[in-house]
């Protein structure tokens, strides 16, 4: 997937990520920000206010998985979104491929409350949310090994991840983790020590820049 610069013609980047219907998920997009600044106001949901920071750290940043795994784009794909903060990646890839079915985990009502809130104003069908901390799920009937996918986003270390949420994994299912490069190299070594009698090959994609000079990103995958 090549960098994208600053206000980079956005339908052009949505086509990298195998975005078909770009023109309707950017209008989606708009309407998410709308909601997500009036929320913002009386609950502290994101310290992105501006309008180019959303697009660049949070819609750019939550789609680009898809540039490298495109199976997002095509697939019937159960995914978990750990840690789901105010709803990135899972409200943008909820718009953006309806025939994934999305499940939003986290632990904080209030982010979960304005999830539901715009899933609902948005029209999103294929997103759950989940109020709740990923490590207790297990213990709950129906979901171990649910997932074909669990991906996070600036919410814990990989050896963590890994740990507290292998359970859910289905056989044959990737833990898919938004990092830095810096992360990766701090907690590669320790993610595969934790995984290895599992026979988990842990990978990192190339190193691509985020829009807007907002930094670089790297995905971790097994």
């Amino acid at each position: 997937m090549q960098n994208i610069n600053a206000h980079f013609e956005l339908e052009q980047f949505c086509s990298q990520c195998h975005i078909a219907a770009s023109g309707a998920f950017i209008e989606k997009c708009f309407s998410l920000y709308s909601l997500l600044t009036a929320a913002n106001q009386d609950v502290n949901l994101t310290r992105i206010e501006d309008e180019p920071a959303f697009w660049d750290r949070h819609i750019a940043d939550s789609i680009a998985i898809a540039g490298f795994f495109p199976e997002l784009a095509t697939d019937s794909l159960t995914l978990a979104d750990i840690g789901c903060g105010a709803g990135f990646p899972a409200i943008p890839l909820a718009m953006a491929f309806p025939q994934l079915k999305i499940i939003a985990i986290d632990s904080i009502a209030k982010k979960t409350r304005f999830v539901e809130l715009a899933a609902a104003k948005l029209e999103i069908r294929n997103l759950e949310v989940v109020t709740a901390r990923s490590k207790e799920l297990p213990h709950k009937p129906g979901w171990i090994e649910r997932f074909d996918i669990i991906s996070a986003r600036a919410v814990s270390d990989a050896r963590t991840l890994f740990r507290e949420n292998r359970q859910l994994l289905k056989k044959g299912g990737k833990f898919i983790f938004y990092k830095t490069p810096d992360q990766i190299a701090a907690e590669i070594e320790e993610v595969r020590k934790a995984s290895v009698k599992y026979g988990l090959n842990w990978q990192a994609t190339p190193v691509f820049e985020l829009p807007g000079g907002s930094g670089q990103r790297q995905f971790l995958f097994a």
